[in-house]
Formats: C-alpha cells, structure tokens, sequence
C-alpha cells in the first residue's frame, strides 16, 4: 500500500532529492511564520490596512511581469539558477521589511515578494522534473507540495504562538523569513542535476517555429484554469465571510475548517496523486472541475439553509472541495508539462502560473464584489465557470495529444514521426552524443 512516508522516501532518495526536500521545508517553515501577519506588520509601521492590501497586489502584479522571463530562462537549459533566484529574491524582500521598517521598505520588499513568490512555482517544478525524471514526476511533485503545505502549516502555527509575546518579534519573523529562504538557495545550488536532463532544440528546429508553436494546448489549459485557482481565496476570503458574516457562526468554524482542510491536504495529497498517476492527468483535472463545482453549489445551499443546518453543511461539504484541491494542485502542472514540446517547458509552466497569478491577483475583489450582491451572485457564477473549465479541458484531449517526453517515445511508435524523432534523441542521449545544457552553464 502506497502511504505518504513511503513517497517522501522516494523523494528523498532521487538524487538530489534530499537536498531538494530539505530545502522546501526550511524554506515553508520559516517563510509561513510571516505570511499570516504581513498585513498586521504593515499597519504596525505606519501603513493602513488598505495601503498594505494594495501595496501587496502590486507586488504580485509586478512578479507576474517577471513570470515569462523565468520561463525562457529554464527553456534555455537552466534548472537550478532559476530556482535559486526565486528564493533570494523572495528573501532579500524579507530581509528589507526587518531591516527597513518604513513605507518605502514595505513597499520594495512586496515587490520583491511578489516576484520570488510568482516565480517560485514554475522554477521550482522544472527542477523536480529534471530531478525525477517522467515516471516519477506526478509523485514528486506532489511529494514537494506536501512538504511546502506541512512547512507553511508548521510555520504559522510557530509564528502564532510568537506573536502573541509582543508585535515588536515580526520583525524578527521577517528576518528569520529571509535567513530561510537564503538557506534554502544556498542548499539547492548544490542539487546536483541528472546528465539526462532535457535538451535544448537544435538551431534548426528552432528556426522554423513560430512564436508560442507547440504551445496552443498550454494557452487551452491556461485559460480553462483561470477559474480553477479561484478555489485558494474560496477557503481563505469567501467561507470566513460567508460563516460569520451570513450564517452568523463564531469564528472557531472558520479556523477549524481551515485547520482540516490543511490536515486533509497533507494527509491524502500524496497517497491521491500516487493512486490516480495510472490516470489520464487530463481526465484527473475534469473530476477536479466537477467536485469543485458541486462544492460551489452546496455552499450556496448551505448559505441558503441559514443557522445551524446551514454551518454544519458548509463545514461538511470542505471534505469533497479538498479533494477537488487535491485533484487539481496534482494533476495541473503535470498535464502542462507533457502537453508541450520538451524544450518548452519553461514557457508551458510560465504560462500556466500567469493564468494562476493572474486569478489570484485579483479574486479577493471579485470575490468580496459578488459575495456582497448575494449568495447566488458568487457561488452560482463560480459553479458555472469552473464546470465550463472543465469542460474546455476535457473537449481539448481531441484536438492535441500530449508530447512524449523523449524517455516516453519509444513507446509510442504509433506517434510516427513525432515518436521516431524522440526516439533517436533518446538514442542520442544514451549514447553520450547530447548531455544537459542546464549542467554546463551551472543551471
């Protein structure tokens, strides 16, 4: 039986997965002891609530700027560098909001956030695909977004409990934040990378592409996701609101629901991910779609029932809303990898986080805008575009088939050309004719 101790194992024991491992969880540790009172800091300083909320949004407008130059930048062969960059990057943001504590500081460091956190996500999963290679990338990223949920969960509950000796220790939050995040770059310069990483394309190729070939199906996928990443500020703005301000609740339901929602992820995430990897990775995203959906509407009904029965179903219903959670964060990023050609990988992943980025940038206003015309004006839309995602995903699978990583070619000889042109690469790269470019130029 497959538990999740036994897929952190095998994380671990990838080479360079350790490190890796080590890294994410110093990293969420330390940097989920901020995230919760970033806010409560900027108002401490001077700021007010809306001038920090703003001032935050603008650095995450400002890291999606910076998205597609990360993608090229691993499409040129880099895996560590990348990644490296996000960490240092987020970490001297940090490190400005402990050492200068002013608006100006507030400010530069949200954009410097802003930037580490947009582009930690496709830097990140480029080098755990490097690392794990095709037929154990499903589990280790799942096996990595496990440790990151655990690491922030850990984090915040330690930052929590510092707190509430003085506001004076954020401060030294946003310092130990920066100290995390430079301890895990240091540690993932030093993962060391497979020779059998993909190759960049050959001039030739190279030359008769058009800008974005290959990737349509990315575009497809980014577009129907776009209501997809609605579902993180569901948990984290509309439920609280709709608990205490609607159904009248105390707020110990909201922070119990949040509670089992973050235990469920890290129990079931990796178990899931490792149990559906035999499924179509497209067919996973649709269910996800679905339970989502379903979820939207039996909110909607539980903010209807009103009082008790009302609160009892919403908490109820968290349990399939996670599982969609599980369903997507599993199955999304590795359906974007092998949905485009190898050697654009980095513009595939950087594409899909400007879709996700770009929802979560600006799903607190469209969230809070519909909430407050009524229960249908938010949940009844959000069913119906989530469950028109899912269906864009699902009618996609006829017109593009994924691309064979070039391990994965020789399989698929029913592929013709596309399979015989991956399977002489493979040849090529067994035979010590192409090695990784992301080794020679140290990324």
């Amino acid at each position: 039986m497959t538990t999740t101790r036994t897929t952190l194992r095998e994380l671990v024991r990838i080479p360079g997965g350790g490190r890796y491992a080590l890294s994410a969880t110093v990293e969420a540790a330390t940097s989920g002891m901020l995230r919760p009172f970033i806010v409560i800091y900027a108002v401490l300083i001077g700021l007010s609530a809306q001038q920090a909320g703003m001032t935050l949004t603008v650095g995450m407008l400002a890291g999606l700027a910076a998205v597609p130059l990360a993608g090229r930048w691993i499409d040129r062969g880099a895996r560590r560098s990348p990644a490296v960059a996000a960490l240092l990057v987020r970490g001297a943001g940090s490190l400005l909001l402990a050492l200068v504590p002013g608006t100006a500081g507030f400010a530069i460091g949200a954009v410097l956030i802003g930037v580490g956190t947009q582009i930690a996500p496709p830097t990140s999963s480029a080098l755990i695909a490097a690392l794990a290679g095709p037929s154990q990338r499903t589990a280790a990223l799942a096996a990595g977004r496990s440790l990151r949920n655990a690491g922030l969960g850990a984090g915040a509950l330690l930052g929590t409990v510092l707190a509430a000796t003085g506001p004076e220790v954020l401060r030294w939050l946003a310092l130990a934040t920066a100290l995390g995040c430079a301890f895990g770059a240091a540690v993932i310069a030093r993962v060391p990378l497979p020779h059998h990483d993909v190759p960049a394309p050959t001039p030739a190729a190279a030359t008769k592409e058009t800008p974005g070939a290959g990737l349509r199906a990315v575009t497809v996928l980014a577009l129907a996701g776009i209501p997809y990443a609605f579902y993180a500020d569901i948990l984290e703005i509309a439920l609280p609101l709709l608990l205490v301000q609607s159904l009248h609740a105390s707020l110990a339901w909201s922070s119990g629901i949040f509670v089992a929602n973050t235990v469920m992820v890290i129990a079931l995430q990796l178990v899931v991910a490792v149990r559906l990897a035999k499924r179509p990775h497209r067919t996973v995203l649709v269910w996800s779609g679905l339970l989502l959906a379903a979820s939207y509407l039996a909110f909607w009904l539980g903010q209807a029932t009103g009082g008790s029965p009302g609160t009892v179903l919403v908490a109820l219903v968290i349990v399939p809303y996670t599982l969609g959670e599980i369903l997507y964060t599993g199955s999304s990023v590795p359906l974007v990898i092998e949905s485009a050609p190898p050697h654009l990988m980095g513009r595939a992943l950087a594409r899909w986080q400007l879709s996700y980025g770009l929802a979560r940038a600006v799903d607190p206003v469209i969230i809070t805008g519909l909430l407050s015309l009524g229960a249908a004006a938010l949940w009844l839309p959000m069913a119906a575009a989530t469950l028109l995602g899912a269906a864009t995903v699902r009618l996609s699978t006829r017109r593009q088939p994924p691309h064979r990583s070039p391990g994965q070619a020789m399989n698929h000889a029913a592929d013709g050309g596309s399979a015989a042109v991956d399977g002489a690469l493979t040849e090529s790269v067994r035979g010590g004719t192409v090695t990784s470019r992301s080794v020679k130029a140290g990324g």
